[in-house]
């Protein structure tokens, strides 16, 4: 049995394996090719624990045949949620191996995501930390139902295996996994698993970057995903000495492949997994494993930058930090290399597909202020206006694109494919960016990210980026909020101090250049942002506390006395 999804068309698949893009190897080889004495070369440092090329094939086997033996087949589909752990790559592998289809929610997803993602995969079998929350028993009984109940309930989930959170050694790690129903796990030592894996098809589910409603389903397969592992470590420089931070979320498409942990393990170097990205767990890492590689979004590198001039920590081995999943302003990017002492790359990419790296030889006006170009000779880019057109050279439009690792259709969603996607198979992403004469891509805000004031419109990236350049904003979020004459007026939600003047913020606007009816109405002075699963800036909760507060000052306004 197979899982059902979108294929590009049979001529382009040809086309992309007569030019050695698509060379119908699973995933699992960016493991299994190592061999001899590479295999004993550290694949992943979790903890205190190592785990070497050698242990993660074998254990690998081990859960997969453990899985087998538990019924599941080729083509069934599976539901992974684990923390930043060394079993997360284990897990993914082994599914892989079992021939099943899994997808990968990030550890802060909730069970309406996870329920989501059950009801839109039927999955057989779910993969869970025991010690998370909605899946923890609740002898007090202050939760309506587990998740495992839940689940249950809505596809019929069967066969669920859990995770403890002991550090076992590699030896022994395979203990730290029980079945739900208490049934030993059942992975014989030195089992290999019956070969079942389709190099030819889906290998698993990547999940959306959107930052409203529940992320949709991207189906990836072993031919269009390890090209794109294998270009980025060819882009990046990728070799065996590279030690890389996972510090943000190991299943994020970002982290995972851009290059990322699979494009690590192709280069024959070294995963440091860290259990959350901020300075004081990651610094500490850093200094302990030499680590030479860091993948970090903008809110969390400003926090870097900041805690840098503090630390004791030793972060001399840091090579390059990339920065993506957001853009990154022009005021920040100047500060890596004084701060971090490394260089910078700037990532721009989405899990449907296309990634653009500045070059680690880009000019320094390049690596500051663009987001990269494509990465394959093979990746189309056209940028239209409104109407379909192409934009003039420098002007800022909407990217559509296709290529030879961009999907062809999120998976059981015909009416949002048939918006998104054009007769020739281009994919528009949403981003409004614009294009250099070399061809590195400025990204300029996203097609629904503006503000409409009173018919003006407000581009709200180009507010955040000179609102950046202020010495005392660490990062700035600017969002539409609602009002009964302007239709909507502009609110910036500052990470400052909240000493901090808004006229003081308004004169530093308009000597940079910024229009006055770009200047922001309001001015919110916040501890912390809100972020999407991914890591992103949540706009939305942003737009709904700003509704909520409008509606409550309705409230206030129209109230009578008793």
């Amino acid at each position: 049995m197979s899982v059902p999804y979108t294929p590009w068309p049979q001529e382009t698949a040809a086309l992309y394996r007569a030019k050695g893009y698509w060379r119908d190897e699973p995933l699992t080889s960016v493991i299994s090719r190592h061999t001899g004495k590479a295999a004993l070369a550290p694949a992943i440092l979790c903890g205190e624990r190592r785990f070497r090329y050698a242990d993660v094939e074998r254990l690998s086997d081990r859960l997969a045949c453990a899985f087998q033996a538990r019924g599941l087949r080729p083509g069934d589909t599976a539901l992974v949620q684990l923390p930043n752990r060394a079993e997360f790559h284990l897990v993914f592998f082994a599914l892989l191996k079992c021939g099943a289809v899994p997808v990968n929610a990030l550890n802060n997803h909730g069970a309406f995501e996870l329920l989501a993602y059950a009801r839109q995969i039927e999955p057989r079998v779910a993969v869970l930390a025991r010690s998370h929350p909605l899946v923890a028993e609740d002898p007090a009984g202050e939760r309506p139902g587990s998740l495992l109940a839940a689940l249950g309930e809505s596809v019929g989930l069967e066969r669920v295996l859990l995770l403890d959170g002991a550090e076992r050694t590699p030896e022994e790690c395979l203990g730290g996994f029980a079945w739900a129903d208490d049934a030993p796990l059942a992975a014989t030592e030195g089992a290999t698993p019956d070969p079942a894996i389709d190099p030819t098809g889906l290998a698993f589910f990547q999940l959306s970057g959107g930052s409203t409603g529940t992320p949709k389903l991207i189906p990836r397969t072993h031919n269009d995903y390890l090209y794109s592992v294998r270009q980025s470590v060819e882009v990046c420089g990728l070799d065996s000495s590279c030690r890389f931070l996972c510090a943000l979320p190991a299943p994020h498409n970002f982290t995972l492949s851009s290059p990322g942990a699979l494009g690590v393990f192709l280069a024959g170097g070294a995963v440091v997994m860290a259990g959350d990205p901020g300075p004081a767990t990651c610094f500490a890492l850093i200094e302990a494993h030499r680590v030479t590689w860091a993948a970090l979004v903008p809110p969390v590198l400003s926090l870097w930058l900041e805690e840098a001039g503090r630390t004791d920590r030793d972060l001399s081995s840091l090579e390059i930090v990339q920065v993506g999943g957001a853009k990154l302003s022009a005021a920040v990017a100047e500060r890596v290399a004084e701060r971090l002492g490394c260089r910078l790359q700037q990532v721009f990419g989405m899990a449907e597909g296309l990634v653009n790296y500045t070059r680690l030889d880009d000019d320094d006006w390049t690596i500051v202020n663009t987001q990269g170009r494509p990465m394959s000779a093979d990746d189309e880019v056209r940028i239209l206006d409104p109407a379909g057109h192409p934009v003039a050279p420098g002007e800022a439009g909407e990217l559509w694109t296709r290529g030879p690792y961009t999907f062809r259709g999120y998976y059981k969603a015909d009416l949002h494919n048939a918006r998104v996607f054009d007769a020739d198979g281009f994919y528009c992403s949403g981003d409004l960016v614009s294009r250099t004469p070399d061809g590195n891509l400025i990204v300029c805000g996203r097609s629904k990210d503006q503000i409409n004031r009173g018919g003006e419109k407000i581009d709200a990236q180009e507010v955040e980026d000179v609102l950046a350049g202020h010495p005392a904003v660490r990062h700035a979020a600017v969002v539409a909020m609602p009002d009964p004459l302007m239709g909507e007026r502009s609110c910036a939600f500052l990470l400052a101090p909240s000493d901090t003047r808004p006229s003081e913020l308004r004169r530093f606007l308009r000597e940079r250049g910024l229009a006055d009816y770009k200047l922001p109405d309001r001015f919110v002075f916040v501890t912390e942002l809100p972020k999407t699963a991914v890591g992103k800036i949540d706009k939305q909760s942003l737009r709904d506390r700003l509704k909520r507060d409008a509606a409550q000052t309705i409230a206030e306004q129209t109230s009578v006395p008793a």
